[in-house]
């Protein structure tokens, strides 16, 4: 294939650039929590639900559909149909966009009736609208760019996107803050239009620039093979749609289940919105902030499994996901203790807002399971097996909506925390089983012994060095950024001693291996 990236080379590039992306990323939220503070980050989690659901419509689940079909064509050098992928996909992406942003656009009122539980959230949702049809082309680009395997434009378009954002954000906040919290969050939201508007620019023009070098030959549009593009699109697509629009309905309504099953309980509207945006907006973005390196990696899986089944490779499908599987664990197992472990310290130093520590502290250890669910995904779809991941997830969606109201009118939001976590062991569960029962792969359990022998001697050494720092006078955040440091150092000693990472595996970093040679 032409100037095909590796797998383990494209997924190091989607790391690196998720990486500065997520750090980017969280230094917006921590400004942003700054600013607006709770009640303006809760306005903001309430309008935002409305985008996906818009974004789902139009894209028709064609991104992952794209990056499937594109892997399997290039297996069989056939640049034609990949061209054709392309052509009829943002054709239907771009008609879809238009109608769906004006129909947005006219209807806000009406859905800001229906869908926010706060009225002040309606400026926010307003400004946030135009990024839905900005996310559903580049999306389509993204898909035909991870089929190819060069996954180079999606990792610098997602850093042109959150630095543009940066840029902004916090000028339009402090400018509209005078006229009201409400103002104040739609600025925020223009700002996140803007940076999409800005990768999706730069992702245009590396389009340009790559089919112009590799697929300069031309082909003339026949409506059968067309036809029949996009009914291969549209199998695959359909369901990720349906699975993506029950997750937006969710989304969408979530804000609304949880203030009422709130108001059940007890607790005031304001109250509802101040909490929930201490959930959404502080807890959250910690909770989330390592997982990048499995989105990353789900990314680079859809195509290489894709490209392994149409090879009839079945070792390296299993190879693989057991590299995945491994990766999640080891990286997934640490990030867990961290955020248990230094709750209140992190949320504390990061936000000035102890509070939210309670909240990571209820979902950092189911959380766990959640670093398993992106490879998991990715590997079903690569199989093809894109209908038992729409019924898994609309299993769990429902299961998941059902505990969080029916535990939240009882214990409050730390009910609405516990249905989150078992909506987490649900879809992870599943997906796990239909995988074991589709190639018949199992867990090593070695591996997860010798993570965990790791893991205490993390907590141990970490622990006794936070305490040490807090004794020897050190500020909260140094003494924060000390003790995990240790902790993660420690811990990779101890993968290293119990040869659970080998020195051959950490070799094949580029960086690293200069280190050893």
């Amino acid at each position: 294939m032409r100037n095909k990236q590796s797998f383990v080379r494209g997924t190091v590039i989607l790391t690196i650039s998720a990486f500065i992306t997520r750090m980017l990323g969280f230094v917006n939220s921590i400004v942003m929590a700054r600013y607006l503070g709770p009640e303006g980050i809760g306005l903001m989690m309430i309008a935002q639900p409305l985008v996906p659901i818009i974004v789902t419509l139009t894209s028709l689940g064609l991104p992952v559909a794209i990056s499937k079909l594109v892997a399997e064509a290039e297996v069989r050098d056939d640049q034609a149909k990949v061209k054709r992928i392309l052509t009829v996909s943002l054709t239907i992406t771009g008609s879809i966009s238009i109608v769906l942003t004006l129909f947005s656009f006219f209807g806000a009122k009406l859905m800001s009736a229906w869908i926010l539980s706060d009225p002040r959230a309606y400026y926010a949702m307003l400004a946030i609208i135009p990024i839905a049809p900005l996310v559903a082309v580049s999306s389509v680009i993204k898909g035909y760019f991870g089929g190819k395997q060069q996954m180079s434009p999606l990792a610098v378009s997602d850093v042109v996107e959150q630095v543009i954002r940066i840029a902004l954000i916090a000028a339009l906040v402090q400018y509209l803050l005078p006229f009201g919290i409400e103002y104040a969050a739609a600025g925020a939201m223009i700002s996140t239009v803007i940076g999409e508007g800005a990768g999706l620019l730069y992702l245009m023009l590396m389009l340009q620039i790559h089919r112009r070098k590799r697929e300069r030959q031309s082909f003339s549009p026949r409506w059968r093979e067309e036809k029949k593009t996009l009914v291969e699109l549209l199998e695959i697509g359909l369901p990720t749609t349906g699975q993506g629009f029950i997750h937006s309905i969710y989304r969408a309504l979530q804000p609304l289940i949880i203030t009422k099953s709130m108001a059940i309980a007890g607790i005031s509207a304001v109250v509802a919105t101040k909490q929930y945006g201490l959930l959404a907006g502080y807890t959250f973005p910690l909770l989330v902030f390592p997982s990048f390196i499995m989105h990353s990696l789900s990314t680079a899986l859809i195509p290489a499994i894709s490209e392994a089944k149409a090879q009839g490779n079945g070792q390296l499908i299993h190879q693989r996901l057991d590299q995945a599987i491994r990766i999640a664990l080891i990286i997934g197992a640490p990030c867990t203790a961290v955020l248990y472990v230094w709750a209140f310290p992190l949320t504390t130093a990061v936000y000035h807002m102890e509070q939210a520590g309670e909240f990571l502290k209820l979902l950092a250890p189911i959380f766990l399971l959640q670093y398993f669910e992106p490879p998991l995904h990715a590997v079903l779809i690569g199989l093809g097996l894109v209908n038992t991941v729409m019924k898994n997830f609309i299993a769990t969606t429902i299961v998941k909506a059902i505990a969080i109201f029916a535990l939240g009118s009882i214990m409050g939001i730390h009910g609405i925390i516990w249905g989150m976590n078992i909506g987490i062991c649900l879809i992870t569960m599943l997906n796990f089983l239909s995988l074991s029962k589709s190639i018949g792969f199992t867990l090593d359990i070695r591996t997860w012994f010798k993570v965990a022998l790791s893991l205490a001697a993390m907590v141990l050494i970490g622990h006794h060095a936070f305490v040490w720092m807090q004794d020897a006078g050190y500020t909260l955040l140094l003494s924060v950024i000390g003790s995990i440091s240790v902790a993660l150092l420690a811990y990779i000693v101890s993968l290293l001693a119990t040869n659970t990472v080998k020195r051959n595996d950490v070799q094949r970093f580029p960086v690293i291996r200069k280190m050893f040679t």
